[in-house]
């Protein structure tokens, strides 16, 4: 694809890949095979529904990386990758889902044909897309080569964003207050929860203004009532009631970058326990925002928050957060840092994370959440415009 039509610019791509060779002189890998679709995507541009097929990416010491899949991804490779369309090559489709052949046979005669199988080769083992069979076979293919997990080795560069970067999550961010808002807005008794997020699908795909919005890397998450005591489940078809708490997890997301945002409805008049809950919950993510300064760390943001909630007798466990930016399914995290007690990650400005301080109790759940991004000083930044509240309906 033309340069002038990829999603950043040529001295993006070449910032990341800096990055990300520096990162593998240091750990020692000669050659990384990434697998990761959001690593693969932040390397090259790559992007197609294309990760339930073996793909990946290979980036050597020199050169541009060469993007490998499936031949038919391989075309869409063309038209979304900024490489040169010879380092852009695909298999054939009789080694997909195979019980007689592995596109790793052929990832490794690639690999060979380069002089490059006799190396310290990154590979990415925890990861969903790399699969026990996918490693087995690799290593018998490869037998003069040393493959080594390199787990998170580029998930790792893309802490820190970029200006283009933080562009396009303020992007994403647009249409994150107008999910949040338009799930709030259509909320009442009776409607059934499958048709409220029809309205959310809608509300996030069609965008804002110029702003075109793209599938989330994670559904609606709308928990009602006792349903919303557990922080994962999606929807159903039973209609909304009066006298429950719905919190929705929704995120915007431009070019498959996200900026998620957390709000909660009650229908009816709430509990005083959940109102006194609120307002530790508030106070405490203002904490946890001062604390998110650079040369902080990202212990330090979930401790102020913690804290607030111990002052208020409410005991809450699990990470605080995660770092945002850009994701495919299943997950709109990066899989690096954590917002939690014992992770001491040192905060720089153009960090983004997904402040995550939502409280699940016996009887209901409570989500307020916030994209926030390290300044150069001062607090974090809160990257979208929803007002911080349990929003009432009665």
């Amino acid at each position: 694809m033309p340069l002038d039509k990829a999603p950043f610019s040529k001295a993006e791509y070449d910032r990341r890949i800096a990055k990300t060779r520096h990162a593998m002189q240091e750990a020692g890998v000669d050659l990384m095979f990434v697998t990761d679709p959001s690593n693969q995507a932040w390397l090259t541009g790559y992007d197609g529904w294309s990760f339930y097929v073996h793909q990946g990416v290979l980036l050597p010491m020199e050169g541009e990386p060469i993007w490998w899949g499936r031949y038919m991804d391989a075309l869409g490779g063309r038209r979304t990758c900024w490489m040169d369309v010879e380092n852009i090559v695909g298999y054939a489709d009789n080694y997909v889902q195979s019980t007689v052949r592995h596109p790793m046979q052929e990832l490794a005669g690639r690999i060979r044909a380069l002089g490059l199988d006799n190396l310290r080769i990154g590979v990415e083992m925890e990861n969903y897309y790399y699969s026990a069979k996918a490693h087995a076979v690799l290593m018998e293919e490869l037998p003069n080569a040393q493959i080594v997990d390199a787990t998170a080795l580029v998930n790792w560069q893309r802490l820190i964003k970029s200006d283009e970067e933080i562009d396009f999550i303020r992007k994403a961010a647009r249409i994150s207050e107008k999910v949040v808002q338009t799930a709030i807005e259509k909320a009442e008794p009776g409607l059934r929860k499958n048709e409220l997020v029809a309205e959310i699908y809608h509300a996030g795909l069609t965008g804002v203004d110029d702003i075109w919005g793209d599938y989330p890397a994670i559904v609606p998450l709308t928990p009602s009532g006792l349903d919303a005591t557990a922080a994962h489940l999606t929807w159903d078809g039973a209609p909304m009631k009066s006298g429950e708490a719905t919190f929705f997890e929704l995120s915007g997301c431009y070019r498959r970058y996200h900026a998620p945002l957390c709000r909660t409805v009650y229908l009816g008049k709430p509990p005083q326990e959940m109102l006194d809950a609120e307002q530790a919950q508030l106070e405490g993510i203002e904490a946890g925002l001062d604390a998110a300064r650079a040369g902080n760390r990202t212990c330090d943001i979930a401790n102020a928050f913690l804290g607030v909630l111990e002052k208020h007798g409410i005991h809450r466990e699990g990470r605080c957060g995660y770092p945002i930016g850009l994701s495919y399914p299943p997950d709109w995290g990066e899989r690096t840092a954590s917002i939690r007690t014992e992770d001491e990650t040192v905060l720089q400005p153009g960090m983004t994370f997904h402040f995550m301080p939502a409280l699940w109790m016996d009887t209901w759940g409570l989500e307020t959440t916030e994209t926030i991004l390290i300044t150069e000083s001062g607090a974090a930044e809160p990257m979208c415009n929803v007002e911080r509240k349990l929003f009432v309906k009665d």
